[in-house]
C-alpha cells in the first residue's frame, strides 16, 4: 500500500494506492471517512484488482476545499484520474462515495467500465442528519482535549484524530464543512442513475437507508443493473466486510 498526493489548485489530494499489476478500481468513501476504510476490500480483490482509494476533499490526508458542490467532488475524481494516466476504471462508492461515482458516470460514460453503488440512494429528500456534528469541535490543543469535547461521539473518531505540526489535535474532517457536503448532495438523481448503461451492482444493506422500493426502482429503471443484499446496517463495508467482498467478487467476476 502507498500514499500519495496530488496537487489540484493549490490544495493536496491524498490517496492511497494498494497496489499490483490487476485492473484498476478506484474505491470512494462517504461522509465522515476515508479512503483507508477499503483496505480489506482491497485484499479481499486482489490480485485481479488493483484499488485506488482517495481521500476525498476535506477528508481524511486531504485538504479541506473551498466547497462541498457536486461538481467539486467530480472534478477531484477526474483530475485522479488524470493523474495516475487511468482511462477506463470500475468506481465503486458507498453512500456519498456511490453518488459521486454514478455522477461521475453519467458524466463521462468512456471513463468508466462497471459501477459499484453501495447504499447510494437516488432521492434523498429528508432532513439532514447530520444536524450532531454542528456542535462538534474541530480541534483542541491536546488529544485528551478533543476527546472530552467530542462527548458522545468520541468512540466514533477518536482512532482517527490527527495530530497538527504545532502539537494541537483535529478531526479528520471539519463538522460544519460535511454538514454542508451533505445538504449539497441532497435532491433527486434519477437522471445521472439512469444516465450511464455500463454494468452495476447496486449492494443494500438489510438496515440501510435505501428504501426497499427505491431499490426495486433503481435495478427496474437502469439496464444492466443487479443488486445484492447484505445483513447489515448503512456502513454495510465495513459492517459486513467479508460479505460485502463476496458480492463485489461475484460482480466483477463478469466485469
Amino acid at each position: 500500500m502507498m500514499r500519495a498526493h496530488l496537487t489540484i489548485d493549490g490544495r493536496r489530494l491524498s490517496y492511497l494506492d494498494f497496489g499490483g499489476t490487476g485492473r484498476p478500481l478506484v474505491a470512494l468513501h462517504g461522509h465522515l471517512s476515508e479512503g483507508a476504510t477499503f483496505a480489506h476490500l482491497a485484499a479481499a480483490l486482489a490480485p485481479e484488482w488493483r484499488v485506488i482509494a482517495p481521500d476525498q476533499r476535506g477528508q481524511g490526508e486531504s485538504d479541506r476545499g473551498a466547497d462541498y458542490s457536486r461538481e467539486g467532488y467530480l472534478a477531484d475524481l477526474e483530475a485522479l484520474l488524470d493523474h495516475l494516466n487511468l482511462g477506463r476504471v470500475v468506481l465503486l462508492g458507498h453512500s456519498l462515495g456511490a453518488i459521486n461515482a454514478y455522477q461521475f458516470a453519467a458524466r463521462h460514460p468512456g471513463r468508466v467500465s462497471a459501477l459499484v453503488n453501495a447504499e447510494g440512494p437516488v432521492v434523498l429528500d429528508g432532513g439532514n442528519p447530520f444536524g450532531f456534528l454542528l456542535g462538534l469541535p474541530y480541534s483542541a490543543p491536546t488529544r485528551e482535549a478533543l476527546v472530552e469535547g467530542l462527548g458522545q461521539a468520541a468512540p466514533y473518531f477518536a482512532d482517527r484524530l490527527r495530530e497538527n505540526p504545532d502539537g494541537t489535535w483535529r478531526l479528520p474532517f471539519h463538522p460544519k464543512e460535511m454538514y454542508a457536503s451533505e445538504a449539497n448532495v441532497h435532491g433527486d438523481h434519477w437522471a445521472d442513475w439512469t444516465e450511464s448503461d455500463c454494468p452495476a451492482l447496486l449492494v443494500h444493506a438489510s438496515k440501510g437507508v435505501i428504501p426497499a422500493e427505491q431499490v426495486n426502482a433503481m435495478v427496474e429503471r437502469r439496464p444492466g443493473t443487479t443488486s445484492a443484499q447484505v445483513e447489515a446496517d448503512h456502513l454495510v463495508y465495513t459492517a459486513a466486510p467479508e460479505e460485502f467482498a463476496a458480492a463485489v467478487r461475484a460482480f466483477l467476476a463478469n466485469v
